[in-house]
């Protein structure tokens, strides 16, 4: 089996333009009919065919100028038209089976509502059409539809008109006046309650908010139409961005791929980041659901109103757009506590991805399903290459550059080149050499040594960023190091040069040396403050060092960082059979008794590295035993700290529920310690009372992930509980199916065989095979992990019935099993005889063809 690889390289600007686009469209669940009438220009001087993407499209009718034509081609992909003028209106009628659709890309029916996700290219299972997004055109789509199971009927842009047909259906008229390309567009038909309110932007303008929820759920949505308003007020305070159409509509559907979509004033979620009242959602839900609001609502400047040439320059849009709603997010909730989300992310997935066969910049080069564009390296480390863009300009000038991109390149579709291009008016600051960020894969490695004599000490700092799967060849990056430097006692000290400059060092060569005046003893660098850029840091400081750092550092960051350090070589210690010192744990005692009131630094820091992390720190993992390590630091943990941990537990005290970042933190720190103290079977009592005095869904399900750690009996009566009741409510199931994957059991695999059966799983819907499937693959060490490969087998085994309906969440669940290069001979044989099974299976999937096959290519350069 063989795919073809397309190529950023081998761009070309469209044969044709549309400027206009007619939708007629009759919703019926097999037949739905699609009427379009496309205004096309050629691009240019030249003789080609018009060639118009469309999958899975039952033509009917074809006309140009209104002239019915025959001289056309229809394949599996594409209808081509040999000969064309230079400027025509081509009408095609086609339909198409929505009811049939189970990938969740075009148009599909699930649950009674019609939805559409176009994103990257489900356009052409809609209509015949140039579906790339620097094809840009207006767009006019009237939705006819049964008034009884349709009353709702929903697309891009402002309602213009509506009406009833003499059989008793129903149609609305869209307008939307912006061009957009065809990978925005959307529309949704079904039955909802909706809540209605409206926000005045800062000139003056009345917007209408529409947020669609399923009916009876009314009561979970305004929280998220809460979150809406106070991104667009944020919005035009930091950017100056005021929202341009009439009316903003939200919604929420259950059987969706991605996490939200940000179509052109009618974004579609996933209901899972839009339904929240304490009773169903914990903090971290509402902390998402605002988030996500967010992100897809600043995509109307960030990706919308400024979009992509190609999809190789996704970033420019996504990476450019979570940087946003992290900035956002900071703002309504915690810094800190958002910054270490997001760390943690970087260095639990991005690293990895790094490090694997799927390695890519952030603006890649080739591809053979645009579909795995989304990941981790395009978002979230390109949200990191802004932030460092942030740093370097600072916010006034950063702001200034936005401004120049949005004046230079509003309603075009362009590419990352471009964005630098507009940030560059803002600096005199060359960013040629940083622009390598864009193009290089990988995670730069930074070492620091120093050397001491009788009065000075000179530390050294270099980078060097390892070769890929994709890339052998490396240079080196512009990099914004946060730095400052201390010794055993907490004294800081300047550089002599001055080459930290308000506590930024730039690296931009392969070394550079700092030298210090303090009398000739060794110093602490502490490194990377607020993770001021996506790399690992090769020091090796002591246990001391790290506790000083701990203790001394300005950077709260630097400070929960030294103790993920110290927790790490605790376990190494337990991986190579040693003991921890007595001194290390009264040093932690210490550290931990000094910011015992200061709930947020004390949550984060009480958090244990998780395996996944870890792994990112090691090579030639054996699974067993760093499991083990980790097991027995744990517990080691909660014996040495008992008592001061059971003091905090009791010194907190929350009256009843409220999502504020006060109670947000207490609570947290609350849980995370009910975890440590559950370890201890005396503390079983105090999980329970935990759980039956809980009046929200943050405490309930803290309560059930401690007894999860230790209190197997407890586990399951409180599980029992909580699955009676919440058996109705699919969206807080999903809690409960995590929770049962996640479990370490040895019937784990007969266990998940037996969650598939229950009623309210489905391997439709994306979200209950994310909880079940996707927990157990990512987050269940031993169950997935065990000795004779039978987890690796059963994922496999399910995604092979998976690739079939829904082949993009087959590909992004695949993810474990291609990063067989960071484990032991065993485990690497165990998970690359899985992917030969996947990759002889006939009619395998693109989506997942390019994982499995990247990932088995890797062997002969992982060695």
């Amino acid at each position: 089996m063989s795919m073809q690889v397309k190529r950023r390289a081998d761009y070309q600007p469209p044969a044709f333009l549309i400027s206009s686009v007619e939708l007629t469209i009759h919703l019926h669940p097999q037949s739905t009919r699609v009427h379009s009438v496309l205004k096309i220009q050629r691009n240019g001087n030249h003789d080609q065919e018009l060639v118009l993407d469309g999958e899975q499209l039952n033509l009917l009718e074809l006309s140009i100028d209104g002239q019915t034509i025959t001289n056309y081609e229809v394949t599996d992909s594409a209808l081509v038209i040999p000969s064309v003028s230079n400027e025509f209106t081509l009408t095609t009628v086609c339909t198409i089976s929505p009811a049939d659709n189970k990938a969740l890309e075009g148009l599909y029916l699930s649950n009674g509502v019609y939805c559409t996700q176009c994103e990257a290219e489900g356009f052409r299972r809609i209509t015949y059409f140039i579906d790339r997004p620097d094809v840009l055109a207006t767009y006019q789509v009237t939705l006819h539809g049964e008034r009884k199971t349709l009353p709702t009927l929903l697309s891009n842009g402002n309602p213009v008109d509506e009406g009833i047909n003499a059989d008793g259906t129903h149609w609305v008229k869209w307008v939307d006046p912006h061009p957009k390309p065809s990978y925005l567009f959307a529309i949704v038909a079904g039955e909802f309650d909706v809540l209605k309110d409206e926000y005045i932007t800062l000139n003056g303008k009345r917007v209408a908010l529409e947020l669609y929820v399923d009916k009876g759920k009314r009561d979970r949505g305004q929280f998220a139409l809460d979150s809406l308003k106070r991104a667009m007020a944020w919005d035009e305070q930091e950017y100056g961005l005021e929202y341009d159409l009439d009316i903003y509509m939200v919604v929420a559907v259950d059987f969706f791929n991605m996490g939200a979509m940000e179509n052109k004033g009618l974004n579609i979620f996933n209901s899972k980041f839009v339904l929240a009242n304490p009773e169903t959602a914990t903090d971290e839900d509402f902390f998402n659901v605002e988030s996500v609001i967010a992100h897809e609502y600043f995509h109307n400047w960030t990706g919308n109103r400024v979009t992509c040439r190609d999809w190789f320059q996704l970033s420019l849009k996504e990476g450019l757009t979570v940087f946003r709603d992290q900035q956002f997010s900071a703002d309504m909730t915690s810094p800190l506590s958002n910054r270490i989300k997001h760390v943690r992310v970087i260095r639990e997935h991005q690293f990895a991805e790094d490090a694997s066969a799927m390695s890519h910049p952030i603006r890649p080069d080739e591809v053979i399903e645009m579909n795995n564009f989304y990941t981790v390296t395009v978002y979230d480390k390109g949200a990191e290459v802004i932030r460092m863009l942030h740093t370097l300009l600072g916010k006034e000038r950063f702001r200034a550059g936005m401004d120049e991109y949005f004046n230079r390149y509003d309603g075009q579709a362009v590419t990352c080149d471009d964005f630098l291009s507009a940030m560059q008016t803002a600096t005199d600051l060359d960013l040629a050499h940083f622009s390598r960020w864009y193009s290089q894969s990988g995670t730069p490695e930074i070492t620091v040594s120093q050397k001491v004599s009788a009065d000075k000490t000179w530390v050294t700092i270099s980078q060097y960023t390892p070769p890929t799967a994709d890339q052998q060849d490396k240079s080196e990056l512009f990099i914004p190091l946060g730095f400052s430097c201390i010794d055993l006692n907490g004294r800081h000290y300047q550089d002599c040069e001055q080459k930290v400059l308000e506590g930024v060092l730039i690296l931009d060569q392969p070394e550079t040396t700092l030298t210090f005046d303090n009398g000739g003893q060794e110093l602490i660098p502490v490194m990377l403050a607020g993770f001021s850029a996506p790399v690992r840091i090769k020091q090796g400081l002591s246990s001391e060092a790290l506790l000083a750092t701990f203790l001394y550092a300005q950077d709260d960051f630097n400070r929960w960082d030294a103790l993920q350090q110290l927790y790490d070589w605790c376990i190494t210690q337990y991986e190579i059979n040693q003991s921890v010192e007595d001194k290390i744990w009264e040093g932690l005692r210490d550290a931990l008794e000094s910011e015992k009131n200061n709930y947020e630094l004390l949550s984060e820091c009480l958090v244990i590295p998780s395996f996944e992390t870890l792994c990112q720190t090691r090579t030639n993992i054996h699974v067993e035993t760093l499991h083990a390590a980790r097991e027995q630091f744990a517990r080691e943990f909660i014996t040495k700290l008992e008592n001061e941990l059971k003091d905090v537990y009791h010194s907190i005290q929350l009256d009843s529920y409220q999502y504020n970042q006060q109670d947000v933190i207490a609570r947290r720190c609350k849980n995370v310690v009910l975890g440590h103290l559950a370890r201890l079977t005396q503390h079983e009592d105090l999980v329970k009372e935990h759980f039956n005095q809980s009046d929200n869904m943050t405490d309930s399900l803290g309560a059930l992930k401690a007894a999860q750690h230790g209190h197997r009996e407890l586990f399951k009566t409180l599980m029992e509980t909580y699955g009676e009741q919440w058996k109705n409510d699919p969206l807080v199931l999903d809690k409960w199916f995590s929770l049962h994957a996640t479990t370490e059991r040895a019937d784990i695999l007969s266990h998940l065989t037996l969650l598939q059966s229950h009623p309210q799983f489905s391997i439709d819907n994306p979200n209950r095979v994310r909880a079940l499937i996707g927990s157990f693959a990512f987050y269940n060490t031993s169950g997935f992990h065990a000795l004779d490969g039978s987890g690796y087998q059963y994922l496999t085994d399910y995604l092979l019935k998976l690739d079939d309906c829904n082949p993009q969440v087959a590909a992004r669940l695949v993810t474990p099993l291609t990063q067989w290069q960071r484990f032991d001979q065993h485990h690497q044989e165990q998970m690359r005889r899985q992917l030969a099974r996947l990759l002889e299976h006939d009619g395998l999937s693109s989506d997942v063809f390019e994982k499995v096959s990247k990932s088995l290519a890797y062997e002969s350069t992982a060695k």
